[in-house]
Order: C-alpha cells, then sequence, then structure tokens
C-alpha cells in the first residue's frame, strides 16, 4: 500500500512538472511571436548588414511571415492544450469528477498569466532582443512544422476561398514612403520627436510631390535687370541688390537673355582697372537656363547637383516665364527658412494677440502648414489668398469672411483683383 501511494506521488510530480515545462514553452512561443512581428525591420536589417547572425536569421524568417506566424501558434497550440489535458487528467486524480472545475481555473490562471500577459509584456518592450534571441530555435521549430503549416496554410486559403476571400496577391496598402510618414508622426505623438525634426523629414519625403512652381519666385517678385541700363547704373544696382545672381531683361522684363552674378562683375570691375566705361554686361553675364513649371523638387534638386548650377527660370508650358528657383529654395523647403545678414525683414506672417494669424496673400499655404501645424489642402492653390479665391469661386472684397478646412478667413486687404492681405485663426 505504501508503494502505491509512494508512486502515485512520484507519477503527480513527474506528470507536474512536464506541465511546467509546458508552460514554460508555451511562454517561449507567446513571446517569439510578439517579439519577432514588433521587432524594427530597419534596426534587424542594419545589424545584418553588419554581420550578425542572429539578424539574418530575424530577417530569413521574416520574409515569409505566414509561415512564422502558422509555426509558432501550431507550437504554442500544441502545448496549451497538452499542458491542460494533463492538468485534467492529474486533477481527476487527486479531486475526483470535481478536477474539471479545478483544472480549468488553475489552467487558465497559469496560461493567461506566466504563458501570455508576462513574456507578451516583456516582448513588446523588448522586441528587438527578443528578436535576436528566439531566432535560432523558433527557425528550427518553424522548419519542422512546416509541411504541417503548409497543409493548414492550404486548408485556409480554401476556406477563404468559399466565401470569395482571395489572400494570395495581398500586398501592404501603404508604400514604404506612407510607412516611414507614419512612423515619424507616431513618434512625434509619443514625444520621441520633436516638431521641427517631424516638419523636416516629411518635407523631404514630400519632394517627389512639389513642383517647383510651388516654391518659386513669381516673376512679380523677381528682381530682374535691364541690358540696356548704363553700366554705373547697372553695377550699383547689382551692389544695392541682396541677391548674387540676377537676371538679365532685354526689351521686355520677361524676355530674360542672361544671368549676372556679383562675383562676376566684380572680377569684369578688377579687369577693366575700376573703369566702368569699359565693363560690357554681355561679355560678363550667362546663359539662362529654363525649366518647366511641372519638375518636381527631387529632379529640380538632383540637376542643380549635376549641372553645378544653383539657379533656373521657371516656364509654362507655353514657355513663358513663371519664376525662378534656386537651390536655397529647395533646401528652405526642407529644414525651413534660411536667413542671412542680408534678408530683408519683409513680413509675411504675423501672430496677433487676439489669436488671429495676419498674413500676406502671397505666403504659401504649405509655410502656413509647416508654421502652425494645420492641413490646408495646396493641391489647387500655392498662397493662401489663391486658396481663399479657389474655394470661394469668387474675388473676394474687403471685409468678407469665409469658412472651409478648420479655418476662418478674412480678406483685409486687396489690390484690383489680387488679395493681398488676409487674417486666419483655427476655428
Amino acid at each position: 500500500m505504501t508503494e502505491d501511494i509512494s508512486g502515485l506521488s512520484g507519477d503527480i510530480w513527474i506528470t507536474a512538472g512536464i506541465i511546467i515545462v509546458l508552460l514554460m514553452l508555451s511562454a517561449l512561443f507567446s513571446g517569439s511571436e510578439t517579439g519577432l512581428t514588433a521587432s524594427s525591420r530597419a534596426r534587424i536589417h542594419h545589424l545584418a548588414k553588419e554581420g550578425d547572425p542572429r539578424a539574418r536569421r530575424v530577417e530569413k524568417l521574416l520574409e515569409n511571415q505566414e509561415r512564422l506566424i502558422g509555426g509558432i501558434l501550431l507550437g504554442n497550440n500544441l502545448v496549451n492544450i497538452s499542458a491542460s489535458a494533463l492538468t485534467t487528467g492529474l486533477f481527476l486524480q487527486l479531486f475526483g469528477d470535481e478536477g474539471v472545475v479545478y483544472a480549468t481555473l488553475v489552467m487558465t490562471a497559469l496560461v493567461l498569466i506566466f504563458s501570455e500577459v508576462l513574456p507578451k509584456s516583456y516582448a513588446i518592450s523588448n522586441p528587438d532582443t527578443v528578436a535576436l534571441a528566439v531566432a535560432r530555435v523558433i527557425g528550427i521549430i518553424v522548419a519542422l512544422f512546416a509541411p504541417v503549416v503548409a497543409l493548414v496554410q492550404r486548408i485556409v486559403r480554401f476556406t477563404l476561398g468559399i466565401f470569395g476571400i482571395d489572400i494570395s496577391s495581398s500586398q501592404s496598402i501603404l508604400s514604404a514612403h506612407d510607412e516611414i510618414r507614419g512612423t515619424i508622426d507616431l513618434h512625434h505623438q509619443e514625444g520621441g520627436l520633436v516638431k521641427s525634426d517631424r516638419v523636416m523629414l516629411g518635407s523631404i519625403l514630400d519632394l517627389d510631390n512639389v513642383a517647383v512652381e510651388d516654391v518659386m519666385v513669381h516673376r512679380r517678385a523677381m528682381q530682374v535687370l535691364d541690358v540696356a541700363t548704363s553700366p554705373d547704373e547697372l553695377i550699383n544696382q547689382v551692389m544695392r541688390s541682396t541677391y548674387t545672381r540676377l537676371p538679365i531683361f532685354e526689351g521686355n522684363p520677361e524676355n530674360i537673355i542672361g544671368i549676372l552674378h556679383a562675383k562676376d562683375v566684380l572680377r569684369a570691375l578688377k579687369r577693366a582697372g575700376n573703369q566702368t566705361n569699359r565693363f560690357n554686361v554681355r561679355r560678363v553675364m550667362t546663359s539662362p537656363w529654363f525649366i518647366p513649371e511641372t519638375t518636381t523638387l527631387r529632379e529640380q534638386l538632383s540637376a542643380f547637383l549635376e549641372k553645378k548650377n544653383h539657379f533656373a527660370l521657371v516656364v509654362d508650358e507655353y514657355g513663358d516665364l513663371q519664376g525662378l528657383v534656386t537651390l536655397e529654395d529647395i533646401l528652405e523647403e526642407i529644414v525651413g527658412d534660411i536667413a542671412d545678414e542680408h534678408d530683408s525683414a519683409v513680413p509675411g506672417v504675423r501672430v496677433l494677440e487676439s489669436g488671429w494669424i495676419e498674413a500676406e496673400g502671397t505666403v504659401s499655404i504649405r509655410e502656413l502648414n509647416r508654421t502652425f501645424d494645420w492641413a490646408l489642402p495646396d493641391d489647387d492653390a500655392t498662397t493662401i489668398a489663391g486658396l481663399v479665391v479657389y474655394e470661394s469661386a469668387t474675388i473676394p472684397i474687403v471685409g468678407q469672411k469665409f469658412r472651409f478646412y478648420g479655418c476662418e478667413f478674412e480678406v483685409t486687404a486687396r489690390r484690383r483683383n489680387q488679395i493681398t492681405g488676409l487674417r486666419v485663426r483655427k476655428v
């Protein structure tokens, strides 16, 4: 009798030990699933390029996520069901028919706490560490379960196909740019990225979506020189200008025949012995570079770097001059305004104490969005005045107010058919 009791006690401890091992395996599967799926693909790829063999294993596992998840779920369910079956049998021996209830309660608590919540909580806090640590073991398990997982995948696809659902060609609806943008916005909301950095990174992603016409200096705001001007006056205009490159026109201000660089003027004067009457602007100016207004900022940035030229004139489809764009304009689109000691303090945007924002009509929508974190659309208009005209379908008079896109607009100044001043506030 004593031998039977001791034998039964030994079986109980062996069974309990097996259950504990199965629960530990369940925790391994649960933590591995969370760690591998939540790991940073960018960081893993960086480590793999540096030669980390664990990172290479993680990359290989993530190449086929369906097989990875299938293998982990198969193993997890296998050990959970086995642990539950053994626990039920053990409790039936100890407590009789009531053991089923006890086994259900105990296994629910153990699996929930130690095999699900605990490992997943740790894995979600340290996904890269967990992914690198379990890659070898999970890789072996996924390889062993591969035939069964393949069969399960076929059954799943067949079952979904009955309901007209095809997942064989499913692709991510987000492009790489959208995923990066989403990550940037998420880190900004969580406080891990300051606004200026978020704007700069977002602007880099927008280079393919913004045309030069959106950032160019309009022809009305261009400072140009007349080739017929006397040498003395021409040199004085160059010296008074805040720009180093100035377009030269002949007859019509829109008939640009060359670009004059301030350094070339100084060199020419030195060669002429500072005698302005010997200065010939046609010999000093360089040929203008014309580009279409639909050129994207990324294309133009590459063209600037390739041609080693920082200045281009923008024309429309008919060849009419629309404005000019410089390398600095594109850089400012990325990093914000670049001011130097020669920039003139022309007021563009002013924040009033009442909460309104006073802006010139020529202020760009993108600049307002970037400065005040707004979301005004710039697809149909480039400037704030253009947006008001487009949305109101009329040329408003001074004092008129409009509301759209969550903002209130009031026209404060108008010159002929052009809106020159606005007040804006967030509603």
